[in-house]
C-alpha cells in the first residue's frame, strides 16, 4: 500500500504560473511513498499575471507589492500613493492562505541582470531597487517561518546575475546560511531539463535546510532538446485562430523587416543580410514579385508536373489546363468540326467525341446512288440544277446559292434585310415577310461608361481611379469588372501579415504568441490558451518570463524525491547525476566538488 505525501509549494514573483504548473505535475516517489504537489498560492504586483495565476496554478493568487519604501521611491520616482504600505510576513502568511510552503520557488524580476540591458543602465537607482526584490523577498519568507522552516528554497534567473549580482547573490548565500541552510549554484539548461524545442540557459540557486532535509538533493536528469517543428507541426498553421485562438494570430510587421526576414538564410541571422548587393538603394539581383498559386483557369507548362489530381479538378479550379506544343502533329484531333478524307485515319474514339469536338466527321463520296430523306445539296450559282419534278424537294440539288444582294429589298423575299444606307418598305399590320431587318454596320458590343459589361466583362480589370459598376450577386473575377489594379504596396514603415517565399522556398515568419507558448511547453500544441487581456505584447512578455512547466516539473520530482527520503526517515540514496546540494564538511573531502558548496 502507497502513503501519499503532500508536498506545499508556494511562488514569489510568480508570474503566470509556469513553474506551479509543472510542480503541479510533478509525481516523485521513493519506495512505496509517493509525493503530491499542492500549490498554496503566489505573489507578484502584476494583476494580470495573478489572473493567470489563478486559473494555471488552481489556487487563488495575490497581488502585492514587496518594495519598501525606499526601493518604491527608487523604482517608480516618486512617494508611493495613499493608502500603500509595505508588505510584512502577515501578508506573506495571508498570501499562502494560512498554509506553511514546503518548497519556496522565486523568479525574481531579471531586467537588471539581463544582458539586453547596458550595464551602465543597470547600475541606476531604478534597476538597483528591482534587484533587491529579490533580498526582500527571501528576507520576508524566512521571518514568516522561521519556527518551522520552508524545507527547500529555489531561485532561478539570468545566468549574468552570477556577475553582474555577485554582490547581491552573497547577500543571498549569507542569509540562507544564517537561518540554517546549505546554498547551491549552479546553471542549467531548461530545454535539456523539460526536453523542450528550445534551449533556455538560467541560474538556479537551490538551499535545502540542513536540519529538516539531511538527504542530498541530486541534480535532475538532462534530456535531449527537441527540434521546432516537433512541436510546430503539431499545431495549425499561423495565423489560423479559429481553430487555434487569437493567441495563433500572425504578428503585424513593419513591410521592410518582413522582406528582411525573407532574406536572411534559414538557421542564420541578419549576417546574412551582409551578402545582398545594393545599388542606388535597391537590391541589384533580386526582385519581389506576387506569387502565382495556379489558381483559377490556371495553364501548366508543358515541362511542368501537375500538382495532385482531385477529384474536383477542372479547368475553372485550378491550374488543369496545359500549354501543348505539339500543335503540328495534333492539329486534326483539335479541329472542332473537322472533316477527315475518306481515305485518312481516324483518331481514337472516346465516349465524349462529337462532331464539335474534333475531326469526327468524314467526307464521304457515296452518295451519287443513295436517297435518304432531308437529303440536300450544295450547287454553285454558274451550276446547272437537276430536273424539277413535280415533287420538288431540296433533296438532289433543288436549292441554289444566290449570290445576288439586290434581292433583299424585294418583297417577294422572306425575311429580308434591309441595308443601313437603305429605306424600309411600308410597315403594315401583322406583316412578317418585308424587310424588317437591318444591316447594322456598327461593331457588335457598343458599350457606354459605367455598364458593368464594358469590352464584354470578362475578366475585366477596373482602373484604380475608375468606377466600378454596380455591384451584382453573380459578381465573380470572370463574369465582368471585378478586378481591380491596385498600384498599393506597402510603405517602408507600415504594418502588415504578408507572406513572402523566400529562397529556400519557406514562408520566414515570426512565431505566434501560442508558439511562443508551447515552445515554453505552457500548453500542449493541439491545445488552445488565451491569457488575460488583450495585448500580445503583454502575453508575449508574461510567456518570456515564465518558468518552462516542464522544466519545473523535472526539477520538482528531484526536490520531491529527496522530501520524501527525509519524511520516511531514509538519508541516503543512490541517484544517477551529480548530487545538487551538500554540506560543506562532504563536500571538502570530494576533490573538484567545491562548485556543490
Amino acid at each position: 500500500m502507497s502513503t501519499i505525501y503532500t508536498i506545499n509549494h508556494g511562488h514569489l514573483f510568480c508570474g503566470l504560473a509556469g513553474g506551479a504548473k509543472g510542480f503541479n505535475q510533478a509525481r516523485p516517489d521513493i519506495g512505496a511513498a509517493r509525493g503530491r504537489f499542492v500549490c498554496i498560492g503566489g505573489i507578484d504586483s502584476d494583476p494580470a499575471a495573478i489572473a493567470d495565476f489563478t486559473r494555471i496554478a488552481g489556487v487563488r493568487g495575490t497581488v502585492l507589492d514587496l518594495f519598501d519604501r525606499d526601493q518604491y521611491r527608487d523604482f517608480h520616482g516618486a512617494e508611493p500613493p495613499r493608502g500603500w504600505r509595505e508588505a510584512g510576513t502577515a501578508e506573506i502568511h495571508a498570501a499562502f492562505h494560512g498554509q506553511r510552503p514546503h518548497v519556496l520557488f522565486l523568479s525574481a524580476p531579471c531586467k537588471g541582470f539581463s544582458g539586453l540591458m547596458p550595464e551602465s543602465k543597470s547600475r541606476t537607482p531604478k534597476y538597483l531597487a528591482l534587484n533587491r526584490l529579490t533580498l526582500r523577498g527571501i528576507m520576508l519568507t524566512l521571518e514568516a517561518y522561521k519556527d518551522d522552516p520552508v524545507e527547500v528554497l529555489l531561485f532561478e534567473n539570468v545566468p549574468r546575475i552570477a556577475t553582474r549580482g555577485r554582490h547581491l547573490l552573497d547577500q543571498i548565500t549569507a542569509l540562507l546560511r544564517a537561518y540554517g541552510y546549505v546554498v547551491a549554484e549552479t546553471t542549467h539548461d531548461c530545454g535539456e531539463l523539460g526536453g523542450l524545442a528550445q534551449s533556455r540557459k538560467r541560474f538556479l540557486l537551490v538551499a535545502r535546510h540542513r536540519d529538516k532535509v539531511p538527504p542530498f538533493l541530486y541534480e535532475p536528469g538532462r534530456r535531449r532538446l527537441q527540434a521546432v517543428g516537433s512541436v510546430l507541426d503539431r499545431m495549425p498553421l499561423a495565423g489560423d485562430v479559429e481553430r487555434a485562438g487569437p493567441m495563433h494570430r500572425v504578428p503585424a510587421l513593419q513591410w521592410k523587416t518582413w522582406v528582411r526576414l525573407a532574406f536572411v538564410e534559414a538557421g542564420s541571422d541578419w549576417r546574412s543580410l551582409n551578402k545582398l548587393a545594393i545599388e542606388d538603394g535597391h537590391l541589384r539581383d533580386y526582385l519581389i514579385v506576387p506569387e502565382h498559386f495556379g489558381g483559377w483557369l490556371g495553364v501548366r507548362r508543358w515541362e511542368e508536373s501537375t500538382g495532385a489530381v482531385a477529384g474536383e479538378s477542372l479547368p475553372s479550379n485550378g491550374a488543369f489546363s496545359i500549354a501543348d506544343p505539339r500543335a503540328a502533329a495534333g492539329a486534326a484531333q483539335y479541329q472542332q468540326y473537322g472533316v477527315m478524307r475518306m481515305t485518312d485515319t481516324a483518331g481514337a474514339v472516346i465516349g465524349v467525341k462529337s462532331p464539335g469536338q474534333g475531326t469526327f466527321s468524314v467526307a464521304d463520296p457515296r452518295c451519287a446512288g443513295e436517297r435518304h430523306k432531308n437529303a440536300y445539296r450544295i450547287v454553285r450559282m454558274s451550276g446547272t440544277a437537276g430536273v424539277v419534278t413535280g415533287d420538288f424537294r431540296p433533296a438532289g440539288g433543288g436549292g441554289v446559292a444566290d449570290p445576288r444582294p439586290s434581292a433583299a429589298g424585294k418583297l417577294w423575299s422572306k425575311y429580308p434585310v434591309a441595308r443601313w444606307g437603305g429605306s424600309a418598305g411600308t410597315v403594315i399590320g401583322g406583316d412578317d415577310a418585308g424587310a424588317y431587318a437591318i444591316a447594322d454596320p456598327r461593331p457588335a458590343n457598343q458599350r457606354q461608361q459605367g455598364d458593368a459589361y464594358l469590352t464584354n466583362g470578362h475578366y475585366g480589370v477596373v482602373g484604380w481611379n475608375g468606377s466600378s459598376g454596380a455591384v451584382s450577386a453573380a459578381a465573380g473575377h470572370d463574369n465582368g469588372r471585378w478586378s481591380v489594379a491596385d498600384p498599393r504596396l506597402p510603405g517602408a514603415r507600415e504594418s502588415v501579415t504578408c507572406v513572402i517565399r523566400s529562397l529556400d522556398g519557406t514562408w520566414h515568419r515570426p512565431f505566434t504568441t501560442l508558439e511562443l507558448a508551447a515552445l515554453q511547453s505552457l500548453v500542449d500544441p493541439e491545445e488552445k490558451l488565451e491569457l488575460d487581456g488583450l495585448s500580445d505584447q503583454a502575453w508575449r512578455e508574461r510567456i518570456g518570463n515564465a518558468v518552462p512547466p516542464a522544466a519545473a516539473r523535472a526539477i520538482g520530482e528531484e526536490i520531491g524525491r529527496t522530501l520524501l527520503l527525509a519524511w520516511t526517515g531514509q538519508t541516503f540514496a543512490l541517484g544517477a547525476t551529480p548530487i545538487w546540494v551538500r554540506d560543506v564538511a562532504v563536500a571538502l573531502t570530494l576533490p573538484g566538488e567545491a562548485r556543490h558548496v
